[in-house]
């Protein structure tokens, strides 16, 4: 019989996803795998959606998690948790200030590429919002797509959105440790999110000191080379090897990141993880 695979990182239609919760599962399962985790920006509006139709599809297993936006000396960090309490309501108005500072990020996105004569508005990131969804980066880039300033999503970032490019903008966000904090008092397990993206592997160790279980080592984003990094970094800080796609579906018919299923882990790290969710 054929190992059942799980990606741990998805997004939806709640954050700059372009499917539905329920659009991921049925993919997932069409894709042959056991479970995925759905895991928005600063949001778990996508969750009870996600779950109900989870139940529709015998032995499949959706995590409910979270990937939380924060900053370590002006680099962004994401750090992912699941098996949280999305009732919480310590937690959701925690989420409730992080989609504040998101908004103001938007705005100064904005006023960038205003500056840089590229106009667009707020109403019509606004209009890219799915119901009490969250808009970022991925929303606006698709804009500049529309707008034809650039041909794809990677250009958008590499051009204008990435860090230190034109239109970047950083604002004060929680600290990865305090995000770790937020995720176990939320009943969750806390994860690093694709590593290699940053430049700052001094974090890790420092990060599983104060409460980290997890590293995503495996990623779209990563070389053939991070991932044997990372699986050893992760061995030597006693940290969990989690993986994910970090599918955000497609737009233009391309995909970013990665297709559902494209980095995963035996279903049995679920169990590890789930060890962990207190």
């Amino acid at each position: 019989m054929k190992m059942k695979l799980s990606d741990l990182h998805t997004h939806t239609t709640a954050s700059d996803g372009t499917l539905s919760p329920a659009s991921n599962i049925r993919r997932a399962v069409e894709k042959g795998l056991g479970a995925i985790a759905i895991t928005d920006h600063d949001t778990v509006n996508g969750i009870p959606e996600a779950m109900l139709e989870a139940k529709n599809h015998e032995g499949f297993t959706c995590i409910p998690g979270i990937e939380i936006s924060t900053l370590y000396e002006g680099q962004d960090i994401h750090v992912l948790g699941y098996f949280i309490d999305y009732e919480d309501d310590d937690f959701l108005k925690a989420l409730s200030r992080l989609t504040s500072v998101r908004d103001k990020r938007n705005r100064m996105i904005l006023e960038n590429l205003n500056n840089l004569g590229i106009p667009v508005k707020e109403s019509e990131l606004e209009a890219k919002r799915h119901g009490k969804g969250n808009v970022g980066r991925g929303h606006i880039a698709e804009i500049l797509m529309e707008k034809e300033i650039v041909k794809s999503l990677p250009e958008a970032f590499e051009k204008y959105l990435g860090k230190g490019k034109p239109a970047y903008a950083s604002t004060d966000r929680i600290s990865p440790i305090e995000a770790i904090q937020l995720i176990k008092k939320a009943k969750g397990v806390p994860v690093l999110a694709h590593p290699g993206i940053y430049g700052a592997d001094e974090l890790i160790p420092i990060l599983s000191k104060n409460g980290l279980v997890g590293l995503e080592y495996n990623h779209p984003d990563h070389t053939r080379k991070q991932v044997a990094f990372y699986e050893e970094l992760a061995d030597k800080h006693s940290l969990i090897k989690t993986a994910g796609s970090d599918f955000h579906g497609f737009r233009n018919g391309e995909v970013f990141h990665g297709d559902i299923g494209s980095c995963s882990v035996p279903i049995s790290t679920i169990d590890v993880l789930r060890s962990f969710s207190k």
